[in-house]
C-alpha cells in the first residue's frame, strides 16, 4: 500500500474526502494551466519534407533525430526537421517564414479557457467547436485559418501514422520525406519486410544490421540507436569507477582524470627527490630550477614548462597591439567591431573614420564595407539591411517562389507538387491562389500529357512531376534535377533519369535507405579535437568522448595518419610539433627546432609528409613524418599563415594567411605553381578544410563570423552559414556536414554543408576547443596515387609531389646534383651563425631563392649559444652555451649531438678548432682562463690563467703554432701566445672598448676584429703593426666575425643583421639576414682548410697525454692538476696531494701538486645532493653521501665502477669519514640522530651512538689516538669526542657554539678545528676542548673545513667559494674557487701519509667488526647482534642472528629490528631485486624467513644464518599474494591471493601446492594457530569480515563481520588465546578471543595502521601515517611508543622468536604419515594431494596413522588442546533459599536497570533536542573522515566511503591526557581484555583473582551484535 493510501485509510472520512477533493482540485488547476499554455504554442505544419534533399544530420547528444535551431525555420521547408518530442495537432498551423514584430501593437490580452478559442483581432472567445467548422466566427476568419482538410482516401489522401501528417497518395514512394519520418518512403518497389541481413526501423525503413548501435542515425528516426549496450573498456584502458574509459597509463600519473578520481586512488608513493635547486619532472627526471619556464623542454616531457606565463610577442608594423599583448591587423582598428578583449582597438577613433571600400566591396549606408558576394544572400549584413533590397532571386525549376513578406531577396520556394494542394505553404498563401482545375483532354486539346483549365476559365496544358511545360506550351521536357544548385537532390553523385533522378555514392560510401544521402562504410566516424590541455575523440552523436592525450601545453593544430594510427599536434608554448601512437599514447617530438608559432598542421597520408605553417617564422614547411627530412615550400610574401590543408591526390597544399593582406593560397606540394585563390572579402581566415569528394575548400572567417566554400581555383564562392559563429577557429567536414570549433561558445557545432541548415551542438566543454579533424578512413582515401612510389622517387633526401609528378629536395646547405635526385655529400660554402636558442645555416651562394633560406640545425636544448667553429673533415660543428656552461658537438644535420665539456665552465665565450691536432681551444670569461682539450673533451689542461680579465673570442693558427684572443676587461686588448700557452704577448691595446670577434687572414698576415664599443671593424698585421679601421659607419653593435675569400662577415646585436663587405675596402656591403634576433657568432664553413703532417702527428709527439703545437716545435702537457714528469713527456696517473670537496651535484678535486689551484670535476654521473666526501688512501676510491638519493656510494676517480654501499636506512647522512688504516667507514645521520660504522663495502653495519644526539653533522677521526669527534648543531649545540668504538663518550665544547658545521684535525699540532655558521667563526682547541682559540671571525657562512700543512681551507655557502688562510692567525686569505653554489664538506688527501691498522692481522681475531680504540682495538657486533658468549671479558665471536627480533616488509626491502639489544634499530637485510614486499612470516626451527613480493608476484625465503641467501619458492600462477602464514608444525606455508581470490597451501619449498578456499572477495592478511588447527584471514570486500577455518580449509566460519573497514595485520597471542587486528579504514586496533567474541577496541586512534604482531607483553604495528613501527601494551593499549620512525611504506610485521612457535599436532610426527600434505583439523588430520600431481605417488591415506595424543617427550606447554567452547550447562537442581534470594536480587536489579535505562533514554531525548545541531555535526565529522586512500597499487579500496561508523554508545569518559575513551566503572590501567582461557593440560599457573562481576568482559566502545 502506498503512503497516500495509508493516509487515506487512517484519516477520518470527512478529512479524507476534503483532502481528496483539494488534491483533485489542485491537479485540475495545474492541468488547465498546462493546457492553456500548450494551446498558445501551435507547432509548425509537419506534412512535407525538408526540400527535395533532406540533409542528413546526426542527432545531438542524447537526442533522437536532428534538432532545429530555436526560433529559426528554413525558408524552403514546409516542416521543421523531425523531432521525436514534437507535439502534433490534428489541424495544421499556418507556416510563416519568419515571425514579424509589429511595433506599437499591444495585441489582445484576454485569455480563454481550454473550452474556448481566442479571436485575437476581435479580442473575444468563441466555443472551441466552432474552430475549423467551415463557418467564419472570428473577424478576418481567424477561426478558419490554417485548418487542415479532412484526410480522406476518397480525396486521394492518407494519414502518416507516425506523425499524423496528411499527404497525397501520389506522394508515396516519390523519394521525398513528406511524412517527416520517412514512413511514406518505406516498402517501395514491392518489398514488404526487411531481409534477414537487415534491421527494420520503426518507420519501416530497412538498414544493414551492422549499422545498428554504431552511433549513426541511419533510420532517420534514430530507432537503430535505441537500447544500445554501453561499451566496455579496451584492454589498454582503465575503467573509472564512474564508468569512463581512460588510457591505462593515466592511472597514478598525479592527475585526476576520472570524475570520481578513482584513477589516482591506491597509487604508490613517489620517493624520488631532487636537489635543492632542482625541480622534479613527471618522468622522474630532475632539472635545474633556473631552467623552468625558459621555453625549453629540459625535462623531456615539458613539465618544466607547465603553468608558465605566456609572454606576448612583439607586433609588426602592420599590426595593432592590444593591451593584453595580442596582435591584430592594423586595418581592424576603428572598424566598429571589438577585436581586442578589452576593446581598445575601438578607442580614440574619429567619428565616421571608416576606410573607403574597394571595388570588390559594397558600401553600406553607414559606410561599412561588405563583400559584394554577400549581396542578396538572404542575410542582412548591412545595419539597415539594404544589401538585401532590390534583389533578383530564383527557385529551382520544379519549385514555386512565394511572394516575400520582407524583401524580394528573401528566397522562399515551395515544391511544385505542394502548389494548389489545398494547403497553404507560402507565408501569404499565394501557392493556393489562382489554382487551375484538372480535366480530361479532348480531341481539340493538343496537350501531350495533361489538360487543365486555368482559374480564369482558359484551357491549358500541364506536366507531371519531374517535367516542365516546353516553350511550345503543349509538350513536356524533362527536368534535370542533378543541376540544382540551391537545393541539390543528392549528397554525392547524381544521374538524371526521365522524369526523375538517381543518387549514387563515391567509393567507400553506400546509399542510405532515403535514396539521397550517403553513409561511410567501416567504423563509426568520430571527431578529434584539441583543447589546449589535451586531445579528445568525440562521436558525432551523443556526448560520448574518450580522452586521447592529456597534460599538453597549449595544444593547437591537429591532424592524424589513419593507417599508421598516429596523431600529430602542435604545442605553441613549447614551440614543438609532437606525435603519439593512438594505442599506447607514447609521445615524442617530431619538430622541435626552428619553430616559433606553429599554427596549422596537415598530414599527407599518401606520401607520408607533414606540412605546417608558422606565423612566427612566416613560413610554410614540410617534413617527413619523423621530422628528419625537412624543407621550406613558401617563405616569401607570407605574413601570418594559419590553417593548412593538403590534397595528396592532386598534390596540392592550401593555407590561410590573416596578415595585412589576408588570403588563401594554394601551391603544389613542392612549393611550385603557388597562387592566391581567395583574396577578396576575407579578414581572419582561421579554419580550413577540403571536401575531397566535391573538390572544394571550406574556411571559417573569425572576423566576419562566416563559413564559406569555393572550388580549388577560388571560383563558385558561396556562403555556407553565418549563424552561431561568434569566433570560429577550426573546421572539418564529413559526409554532408561541416563541423567547427568556436572559442566563444567553447563548443563544437555542425551544419549541413550545402545549405547551412540544421545547426546543432555536437560537444561542449569547459576548455576552449582548438583544431578539429573528422576521424575516419574515408577522410584519408588510399586510392590516390603515390607520386613518389615506393623508393622515395629515387630522391636522396626528400621527395615532394607536384602536378607533373615529383621533385627532389636536399637539406638546406646541400645542393641537388644534376641528376635531379642526389645531393652533395659535403656542402661547399655555408654560412653558420648562432642565435641564443638555435644554430642556423644557409648557403653562402644560393642557386635560387628557396636555397637561400636559412634552416635551424636540429640540436636540442640550446639555452644561449655564443661561439662557433667547425670541422669540414667530419662535417661537424662545435658551439659553446654560456647558460648551460657547456661546449658541444654535432654533425651538420644535427645528429650525434653530445656535450664535450660540461664542468668548470662559467662563461665560455670563445671557441677555436685546431684541425691539425684535433683539439679545441676556448676562453672562459667567468674563470678568466684559456684552456685546451682533445676534441672529445678528454685530457683538458690549462694554458693561461694569470692577468686575464675577460677573455672573449679566440682564433688559432695551427701551422704557425700560435693563438690569439681578445680581452674586453678593464684594459681591453688582443693577446697572442704559443698554442701551449707560452710566450704570451699583448699584441694590440689602447683605443679599444669591447673587442669581440676575431678572424685571421693568414694569406695577408692580418688579424681582424670587431669592437662593439667603438662600433668599428678593424684589422692589423699579425705583429700588431698597421692598425686600420675598415668600417666605422652604420655598425650599431658588431659582435661575431669571420673571413672568407675577399669578404668579411659579421653579426650585429643591435642591427639584428648578418652582413658582409669587401675585406680590403669595407665597401660592397650586403645583408645576408635581417631582423634576426639574438645573433652571436658567425662562421663560414668551407673546404679550404689544409691539413698535413705536424710535430704531433707521429706517435702523439712522444707525449703520454697532450701534444701541443708551438712555433717550430711541440710541448707535452698533462691534464689539469697533474705534474709532468722529469722526462718532459710523461704524466702521473693523478695528483698525489689534493683537496676533495662536495658540491651537491658533483665532487671536485683541487691539486696541491701544481703551481695553480684549479678545481676539476670528477667524471661522476649527476648527483642529487652530495654532502660528505672522503677518499680511501690505499685504493684511491672516493666515497660520498647523497642525501637526495639517501645513499652512500663509492667510485674510482675516473667515474667508473660506481657502487652503492649503503642504500637503505639513511635519512640525512651529513658527515662521512674513511678510516683508511682500519678499513672502516664512519658517518653521521642528522635525520636518524645516529653515528654509525661499517666495513668499507657497507657490511657489518653498527650503530655506535644513538642517544643524546640532536642533529649530528661533521665527523673526524684521529686514528693514532683512537679518537672520534663529531659536531651536533641541534638545540644544545656541542662538539663531542668518543673512542672509535663508541666508548668513553664526552662533550668537549658546548659553550659559545651554535651551528658547528665542519671539523678538522691538525695532526701536526694535535688540535681540533671547527667553524660555526651562526657565530661566524673558525676556532680551534686541543682534543679536550681546552686552549680554545678564534682563528677567524665574521666568516659569512662556513661549512666544510680541512687543515693542510700551514693552511686552513674552508667552504662558504654565502660567498659560494673555497677559501684558504693561515691556520694560526687567519692571514694571507685567498679565494681558490668562486661562483659555486652549494659547497659542502671538504677533505685533504696527502699521499705520503700512510698508517698501519691495528686490526690488520686476522681482523684482530674478531668475527665481524674490529674497531680502533685508545687501548688498541675492540671487537664489536653489527647492530642488533650479541656475542656468542657475553660472559667472556673480551668476546670476539658474534651470533649469526638475534634471538628475538621483529621482521617487516617495506616497499623495496625487508628489514628487522632486534629486540635483544637496547638500540632497537632497523636493519635492512642485504637482499636484491625486491620490488614491493608485503607479507612476512618465519620458521624458527628451519631458520627461514618468508616474504611475498606483489610486484614480482613471488614468495621467497631468507636464510637466517646467512641473510644474503634467498630463494624463490613460488613464482607462477601468483598475482598479488597479500597474506602469508607458516605452519611450523606441519612445515606448510599458506598464502592469500587477492587477484585469484583464493587461499592456498604448499610445503615450505613450494612443492605440493593446493588451493584450499576459492571464491573470496578481497582476501588480505592471514594468520595460523597450527596447534589448534586454526586458519584466520581477513577480507576487504563489500562486506569486510574476518573468517576462520581449519587448516584444510574446512569448517569455515565468519567470526567478525560488523564494524570493519579494512581489517589487516591479523596476529595471534598464542599464550592468552587472543586475536588482534588493525583496521586501516577505522584507524584503530581491535582484539577478540579466538571465536571473535569479547571484542575490544584496544587502540582507538591508531592512524593508518597496517601490519601487526605480538610479542610478550606488547603489540607492535606498522603505521603508514607516522611512517613508524609502533608499540603498545597488549592488555591496556596504553604506553604507545614509536620504536622506529622514518620508514617508508612499512607493510606486514612479525615477531621472530623461538617462544612464538611452540605446540604440537599429529602432523609433526613424520608429516602424519602423509605422502604430500598433512593438514590438521583439530579433531583429526587429513592427507591431501597437490592440485598438480608431481612425480611422487600421492596417497590420501597415511602410511601410519598418528595418535592425536601428544607424546610425553614434548614439553607440557606444547599442548594447546583445551576447549574454547562454552561447557554444557549443569544439571538442573532445586533452588535453595540462597538461590531464591539470588533470584530475587537478580530480578530487582534487572528491574532497576530497566527503569534506569528508561530514565536515561528520556534524558538523552531531551539532550538530543537541545543539542541536535551538535549531534548532526558529530555525524558529519564522522562521515567526513572518509576512507584511507592507500598509496600501494595492490590495495584497492572497493568499499568506497566509510559509511559504517556507528555512534559511540555506552557510558564512557574521554581522557585528554591519554587521548582515548575509557569505561568509567573501571580503574585506570586495568586490562581491557577478559582473562585468558585455562592453561594447557598439566600446567598450573597462579593468576590474580577475577572480579566477581563479569561486566569488564563486555567493555566495548561500540555495540557489537
Amino acid at each position: 500500500m502506498s503512503d497516500a493510501q495509508c493516509i487515506a485509510v487512517e484519516m477520518p472520512a470527512p478529512l479524507a474526502v476534503y483532502a481528496a477533493f483539494y488534491t483533485l482540485l489542485w491537479i485540475c488547476v495545474n492541468a488547465e494551466e498546462a493546457s492553456r499554455a500548450n494551446a498558445t504554442a501551435e507547432p509548425p505544419d509537419t506534412r512535407s519534407a525538408l526540400g527535395r534533399v533532406p540533409p542528413y544530420q546526426p542527432p545531438a547528444a542524447g537526442v533522437l533525430g536532428p534538432i532545429p535551431v530555436p526560433g529559426f525555420r528554413p525558408p524552403n521547408t514546409r516542416v521543421d526537421a523531425w523531432h521525436h518530442n514534437s507535439r502534433l495537432q490534428p489541424y495544421g498551423a499556418r507556416v510563416v517564414a519568419e515571425t514579424l514584430e509589429e511595433e506599437g501593437d499591444p495585441g489582445c490580452h484576454i485569455s480563454c479557457s481550454k473550452e474556448f478559442f481566442s479571436c485575437q483581432d476581435a479580442c473575444k472567445c468563441i466555443p472551441i467547436e466552432k474552430r475549423c467548422d467551415g463557418a467564419v466566427d472570428c473577424m478576418n476568419a481567424e477561426d478558419e485559418a490554417g485548418c487542415t482538410p479532412s484526410c480522406d482516401e476518397h480525396d486521394n489522401r492518407t494519414i502518416c501514422h507516425g506523425t499524423s501528417v496528411c499527404i497525397a497518395l501520389e506522394w508515396l514512394c516519390d523519394g521525398d520525406n513528406d511524412c517527416g519520418d520517412f514512413s511514406d518512403e518505406t516498402h517501395c518497389g514491392g518489398s514488404v519486410a526487411c531481409s534477414p541481413e537487415q534491421f527494420q526501423c520503426a518507420n519501416g525503413l530497412c538498414v544493414h544490421k551492422e549499422w545498428v548501435c554504431d552511433g549513426d542515425n541511419d533510420c532517420r528516426d534514430n530507432s537503430d540507436e535505441h537500447d544500445c549496450p554501453k561499451g566496455k573498456c579496451r584492454d589498454n584502458q582503465f575503467a573509472c569507477a564512474s564508468g569512463e574509459c581512460l588510457a591505462l597509463h593515466w592511472k597514478c600519473d598525479k592527475e585526476e582524470d576520472c570524475r570520481d578520481s578513482s584513477d589516482e586512488a591506491e597509487c604508490p608513493v613517489d620517493l624520488i627527490r631532487c636537489g635543492e635547486n632542482e625541480i622534479q619532472c613527471n618522468n622522474k627526471k630532475c632539472v635545474r630550477k633556473d631552467f623552468q619556464c625558459d621555453g625549453d623542454n629540459d625535462c623531456g616531457d615539458w613539465t618544466d614548462e607547465d603553468s608558465c606565463p605566456i609572454v606576448p610577442g612583439s607586433c609588426n608594423s602592420a599590426e595593432f597591439k592590444c593591451s593584453d599583448g595580442k596582435c591584430i591587423p592594423d586595418r581592424w582598428r576603428c572598424d566598429v567591431e571589438r577585436d581586442c578583449s578589452d576593446g581598445d582597438d575601438e578607442l580614440n577613433c574619429e567619428a565616421h573614420g571608416m576606410r573607403n571600400c574597394t571595388s570588390d566591396e559594397y558600401t553600406c549606408l553607414d559606410k561599412r564595407c561588405i563583400s559584394k558576394t554577400w549581396l542578396c544572400d538572404g542575410v542582412k549584413d548591412c545595419t539597415n539591411g539594404e544589401d538585401e533590397t532590390n534583389c533578383v532571386v530564383k527557385c529551382e525549376e520544379d519549385q514555386y517562389m512565394c511572394r516575400s513578406q520582407l524583401t524580394n531577396a528573401f528566397r522562399n520556394c515551395v515544391n511544385r507538387k505542394h502548389v494548389c494542394d489545398g494547403m497553404n505553404d507560402c507565408p501569404q498563401g499565394d501557392d493556393e491562389e489562382n489554382c487551375p482545375t484538372k480535366r480530361k483532354c479532348t480531341h481539340e486539346d493538343k496537350c501531350k500529357e495533361q489538360c487543365i483549365t486555368t482559374h480564369d476559365g482558359l484551357p491549358a496544358c500541364s506536366c507531371p512531376l519531374g517535367f516542365l511545360l516546353d516553350d511550345d506550351g503543349i509538350s513536356c521536357k524533362d527536368i534535370d534535377e542533378c543541376m540544382y544548385e540551391q537545393d541539390p537532390v543528392c549528397s554525392q553523385t547524381c544521374s538524371n533519369t526521365n522524369g526523375s533522378f538517381r543518387c549514387g555514392c563515391m567509393t567507400g560510401y553506400v546509399l542510405r535507405p532515403d535514396g539521397r544521402s550517403c553513409k561511410a562504410t567501416g567504423e563509426s566516424p568520430t571527431l578529434l579535437f584539441s583543447n589546449r590541455i589535451g586531445i579528445r575523440q568525440v562521436w558525432l552523436t551523443g556526448d560520448n568522448y574518450v580522452p586521447i592525450l592529456k597534460g599538453l601545453h597549449n595544444a593547437m593544430a591537429l591532424d592524424y595518419h589513419y593507417e599508421k594510427n598516429l596523431v600529430f599536434w602542435t604545442e605553441n608554448n613549447m614551440k614543438v610539433i609532437r606525435v603519439a601512437h593512438l594505442e599506447n599514447n607514447n609521445m615524442t617530438d617530431v619538430i622541435k627546432w626552428g619553430l616559433e608559432s606553429p599554427s596549422g598542421l596537415a598530414v599527407d597520408w599518401i606520401h607520408n609528409l607533414l606540412f605546417w605553417t608558422d606565423s612566427g617564422t612566416r613560413r610554410v614547411e614540410v617534413a617527413s613524418l619523423d621530422g628528419f627530412r625537412r624543407a621550406v615550400i613558401a617563405a616569401s610574401d607570407v605574413d601570418r599563415p594559419r590553417a593548412i590543408a593538403v590534397h595528396p591526390g592532386d598534390a596540392l597544399v592550401f593555407w590561410t594567411d590573416w596578415g595585412p593582406n589576408p588570403k588563401i593560397e594554394r601551391a603544389d606540394m613542392d612549393g611550385s605553381r603557388r597562387k592566391s585563390v581567395i583574396v577578396n572579402q576575407i579578414f581572419w581566415p582561421n579554419g580550413l578544410t577540403i571536401d575531397y569528394i566535391e573538390s572544394k575548400i571550406y574556411w571559417a572567417d573569425a572576423k566576419h563570423h562566416v563559413i564559406e566554400k569555393a572550388t580549388f581555383d577560388g571560383s563558385h564562392r558561396e556562403r555556407v552559414t553565418n549563424k552561431g559563429l561568434p569566433h570560429p577557429f577550426a573546421l572539418t567536414l564529413f559526409e554532408d556536414a561541416v563541423y567547427w570549433t568556436d572559442w566563444h561558445t567553447k563548443s563544437i557545432s555542425s551544419v549541413n554543408k550545402y545549405n547551412g541548415m540544421g545547426m546543432q551542438t555536437v560537444h561542449a566543454s569547459a576548455h576552449v576547443p582548438m583544431d578539429i579533424q573528422s576521424y575516419h578512413p574515408l577522410r584519408q582515401l588510399r586510392t590516390y596515387q603515390n607520386r613518389c612510389g615506393r623508393n622515395n622517387g629515387g630522391c636522396a633526401h626528400l621527395c615532394l609531389p607536384n602536378a607533373n609528378g615529383y621533385s627532389c629536395r636536399c637539406p638546406v646547405g646541400f645542393n641537388l646534383l644534376p641528376d635531379g635526385h642526389s645531393c652533395e655529400e659535403t656542402p661547399e660554402k655555408l654560412l653558420l651563425y648562432a642565435r641564443r636558442k638555435d644554430i642556423r645555416l644557409k648557403q653562402l651562394h644560393a642557386r635560387n631563392q628557396m636555397d637561400s633560406l636559412d634552416m635551424v640545425i636540429p640540436v636540442e636544448n640550446i639555452k644561449s649559444a655564443v661561439a662557433l667553429d667547425w670541422d669540414h673533415n667530419s662535417n661537424s660543428i662545435f658551439w659553446t652555451d654560456v647558460e648551460k656552461d657547456t661546449i658541444n658537438r654535432a654533425f651538420l644535420n644535427g645528429s650525434e649531438e653530445r656535450v664535450i665539456i660540461s664542468s668548470n665552465l662559467i662563461s665560455p665565450a670563445g671557441l677555436a678548432y685546431d684541425w691539425l691536432t684535433n683539439k679545441l681551444y676556448w676562453t672562459d670569461a667567468g674563470t678568466n682562463r684559456i684552456e685546451v682539450a682533445n676534441v672529445d673533451g678528454s685530457m683538458r689542461t690549462l694554458l693561461a690563467w694569470d692577468n686575464i680579465d675577460k677573455p672573449r673570442d679566440i682564433v688559432v693558427d695551427p701551422k704557425g703554432g700560435l693563438m690569439y684572443w681578445s680581452d674586453w676587461g678593464a684594459s681591453p686588448c688582443i693577446e697572442r701566445a704559443d698554442m701551449d700557452g707560452g710566450n704570451r704577448k699583448k699584441l694590440l691595446f689602447g683605443d679599444m672598448v669591447w673587442p669581440n670577434g676575431l678572424a685571421l687572414d693568414l694569406a695577408n698576415n692580418r688579424i681582424y676584429w670587431t669592437d662593439g664599443g667603438n662600433r668599428t671593424i678593424e684589422y692589423a698585421n699579425l705583429d700588431g703593426t698597421g692598425r686600420t679601421v675598415l668600417i666605422d659607419q652604420h655598425l650599431p653593435h658588431p659582435f661575431g666575425l669571420d673571413l672568407y675569400g675577399d669578404e668579411v662577415f659579421w653579426t650585429d646585436w643591435d642591427g639584428l643583421s648578418i652582413q658582409a663587405a669587401n675585406k680590403h675596402t669595407g665597401k660592397n656591403r650586403r645583408t645576408l639576414g635581417a631582423g634576426v634576433e639574438g645573433l652571436m657568432d658567425v662562421r663560414v664553413f668551407h673546404r679550404e682548410r689544409k691539413g698535413g703532417s705536424n710535430r704531433c702527428s707521429n706517435n702523439n709527439g712522444g707525449c703520454s697525454h697532450l701534444c701541443l703545437l708551438k712555433p717550430n716545435g711541440r710541448t707535452c702537457a698533462c691534464p689539469i692538476g697533474i705534474k709532468l714528469g722529469k722526462d718532459g713527456k710523461t704524466c702521473a696517473n693523478g695528483p698525489v696531494n689534493f683537496l676533495i670537496f662536495a658540491h651537491r651535484i658533483d665532487i671536485r678535486i683541487v691539486s696541491l701538486d701544481v703551481p695553480y689551484l684549479v678545481d676539476v670535476v670528477l667524471p661522476l654521473p649527476s648527483l642529487k645532493n652530495a654532502l660528505g666526501v672522503d677518499v680511501d688512501q690505499r685504493t684511491g676510491l672516493i666515497y660520498w653521501t647523497d642525501t637526495g638519493e639517501r645513499k652512500i656510494q663509492r667510485a674510482t676517480k675516473d667515474g667508473k665502477n660506481i657502487e652503492t654501499i649503503i642504500g637503505k636506512g639513511l635519512h640525512t647522512a651529513d658527515g662521512l669519514v674513511i678510516d683508511s688504516a682500519g678499513r672502516k667507514i664512519y658517518w653521521t645521520d642528522g635525520g636518524r640522530n645516529s653515528i654509525e660504522v661499517a666495513e668499507l663495502d657497507g657490511s657489518n653495519r653498527k650503530v655506535l651512538v644513538w642517544t643524546g644526539l640532536d642533529s649530528p653533522r661533521a665527523i673526524a677521526l684521529h686514528y693514532e689516538h683512537g679518537y672520534m669527534f663529531w659536531s651536533d648543531w641541534g638545540t644544545s649545540a656541542k662538539i663531542e669526542r668518543a673512542d672509535m668504538d663508541g666508548q668513553n663518550r664526552r662533550i668537549i665544547v658546548d659553550t659559545n657554539i651554535k651551528w658547528p658545521n665542519g671539523l678538522a684535525i691538525d695532526r701536526i699540532k694535535d688540535r681540533l678545528y671547527w667553524n660555526d655558521a651562526k657565530v661566524l667563526t673558525i676556532e680551534s682547541s686541543d682534543f679536550n676542548g681546552h686552549d680554545r682559540q678564534t682563528i677567524l671571525s665574521q666568516v659569512p657562512y662556513p661549512y666544510g673545513i680541512v687543515i693542510v700543512g700551514q693552511h686552513i681551507y674552508w667552504t662558504d655557502w654565502k660567498t659560494k667559494a673555497l677559501h684558504r688562510a693561515d691556520k694560526t692567525n687567519g692571514k694571507d686569505q685567498l679565494v681558490i674557487r668562486e661562483n659555486l653554489e652549494g659547497l659542502m664538506d671538504i677533505r685533504a688527501i696527502q699521499g705520503d701519509q700512510y698508517l698501519e691498522g691495528v686490526c690488520s692481522k686476522n681482523n684482530g681475531g674478531c668475527s665481524h667488526l674490529c674497531l680502533r680504540s685508545p687501548r688498541g682495538y675492540t671487537c664489536a657486533c653489527p647492530t642488533g647482534l650479541l656475542f656468542e658468549n657475553q660472559t667472556e671479558p673480551h668476546p670476539k665471536i658474534c651470533k649469526k642472528h638475534p634471538d628475538n627480533f621483529l621482521v617487516f616488509a617495506t616497499k623495496g626491502s625487508v628489514a628487522m629490528i632486534s629486540l635483544d639489544t637496547p638500540e632497537q634499530w632497523d636493519i635492512t637485510l642485504p637482499l636484491k631485486n625486491i620490488q614491493n614486499s608485503i607479507a612476512v612470516d618465519y620458521h624458527w626451527e628451519r631458520k627461514l624467513i618468508f616474504f611475498t613480493d606483489v610486484n614480482n608476484n613471488e614468495i621467497r625465503s631468507i636464510n637466517m644464518e646467512n641473510m644474503t641467501e634467498t630463494k624463490v619458492i613460488m613464482n607462477h600462477r601468483l598475482d598479488t599474494p597479500n597474506g602469508l602464514g607458516v605452519d611450523w608444525i606441519a612445515n606448510n606455508i599458506y598464502w592469500t591471493d587477492n587477484e585469484f581470490k583464493v587461499v592456498e597451501v604448499a610445503r615450505l619449498d613450494g612443492s605440493c601446492r593446493k588451493t584450499l578456499i576459492s571464491g573470496l572477495s578481497e582476501p588480505r592478511a592471514l594468520a595460523l594457530f597450527p596447534a589448534k588447527a586454526y586458519l584466520y584471514w581477513s577480507d576487504w570486500g563489500e562486506s569486510p569480515n574476518i573468517e576462520r577455518a581449519t587448516l584444510d580449509g574446512g569448517n569455515r566460519k565468519i567470526i567478525v563481520d560488523h564494524d570493519l573497514g579494512f581489517p589487516n595485520g591479523i596476529t595471534i597471542d598464542y599464550k592468552d588465546r587472543r586475536l588482534y587486528w588493525t583496521d586501516a579504514l577505522k584507524d584503530r586496533i581491535d582484539t577478540a578471543d579466538l571465536n571473535g567474541q569479547h571484542r575490544v577496541q584496544l587502540v582507538p586512534d591508531a592512524k593508518n595502521p597496517f601490519g601487526m604482531t605480538q610479542f610478550k607483553d606488547y603489540i607492535y604495528w606498522t603505521d603508514w601515517y607516522k611512517k613508524s613501527v609502533m608499540r603498545a601494551d597488549k592488555r591496556t593499549g596504553k604506553n604507545v611508543t614509536a620504536i622506529r620512525t622514518d620508514l617508508e611504506m612499512a607493510m606486514e610485521i612479525k615477531a621472530v622468536s623461538a617462544e612464538k612457535q611452540h605446540g604440537w599436532n599429529p602432523c609433526k610426527e613424520d608429516n602424519g604419515g602423509c605422502s604430500h600434505l598433512c593438514l590438521f583439523r583439530g579433531h583429526d588430520y587429513v592427507c591431501e594431494c597437490p592440485d598438480v600431481q608431481d612425480d611422487k605417488v600421492c596417497s590420501k591415506s597415511p602410511k601410519l596413522q598418528v595418535d592425536l595424543q601428544m607424546p610425553p617427550h614434548y614439553p607440557s606447554f606444547y599442548d594447546y588442546a583445551d576447549s574454547d567452547v562454552t561447557p554444557p550447562p549443569p544439571a538442573p537442581t532445586f533452588p535453595t533459599h540462597r538461590n531464591i534470594s539470588s533470584v530475587i536480587i537478580l530480578v530487582s536489579v534487572s528491574t532497576a536497570i530497566v527503569v534506569a535505562a528508561a530514565v536515561i533514554v528520556l534524558c538523552c531525548l531531551k539532550m538530543r533536542k537541545g543539542t541536535g545541531g551538535a549531534l548532526k555535526n558529530e555525524d558529519y565529522e564522522l562521515e567526513r573522515e572518509g576512507h584511507i586512500s592507500f598509496h600501494n597499487p595492490n590495495y584497492t579500496c572497493a568499499a568506497g566511503q566509510d559509511e559504517r561508523r556507528p555512534r559511540f554508545q555506552g557510558i564512557f569518559k574521554y581522557d585528554k591526557s591519554q587521548g582515548r575513551v575509557t569505561n568509567v566503572y573501571m580503574q585506570e590501567g586495568t586490562s581491557l581484555l577478559p582473562p585468558p582461557p585455562p592453561p594447557p593440560h598439566g600446567v598450573t599457573i597462579s593468576a590474580p583473582a577475577r572480579p566477581r562481576n563479569d561486566d569488564f568482559e563486555a567493555v566495548t566502545l561500540h555495540p557489537f551484535a
